[in-house]
């Protein structure tokens, strides 16, 4: 099982992960509303600025103070592999 690391100590399973996400968008505020309502939310930012969202398989939502940015290269994306997806 491949472990990412998404801030502070905190890990998440690769294999179990849908998406990231930047959290300002209207829907994915929702997406993180509806979480927290189901009781789903997992808040891994130990209190700062939420800076991504992981989207998990078993439809956990969790916040990270991570970007993006830096969650890409611990899955093992490469900043050139991912402006080519785009």
């Amino acid at each position: 099982m491949q472990l990412i690391n998404i801030g502070f100590g905190n890990l998440v399973s690769a294999q179990r992960l849908l998406a990231v996400v930047s959290p300002d968008s209207a829907p994915i505020k929702r997406l993180i509303q509806e979480a927290r309502d189901r009781g789903m939310l997992i808040d891994a930012t130990y209190g700062r600025k939420t800076a991504s969202v992981l989207i998990m398989d078993s439809d956990h939502v969790v916040l990270s103070a991570l970007s993006t940015e830096r969650l890409a290269p611990r899955m093992g994306i490469t900043i050139e592999d991912w402006e080519e997806e785009i």
